[in-house]
């Protein structure tokens, strides 16, 4: 059993990843929530990222 922790994180363009919790958040991503199991993490991207296009293409068809 994994007992790692796991962050969400999302950067500019509204992508999400699964970043451990004892590492950094890389420069340009910020932690969304609180930290869980990579389950967890995983199943609240799936809820939050509902639109896989990078934020900058859904302005851009906006337009």
């Amino acid at each position: 059993m994994n007992s790692t922790a796991y962050n969400v994180v999302r950067n500019e363009e509204d992508q999400y990843s699964v970043w451990p919790a004892y590492r950094p958040v890389p420069a340009g991503w910020t932690t969304i929530g609180d930290a869980a199991d990579r389950e967890t993490c995983l199943e609240r991207i799936e809820q939050l990222w509902t639109d896989m296009r990078p934020r900058s293409l859904r302005a851009a068809k906006e337009q």
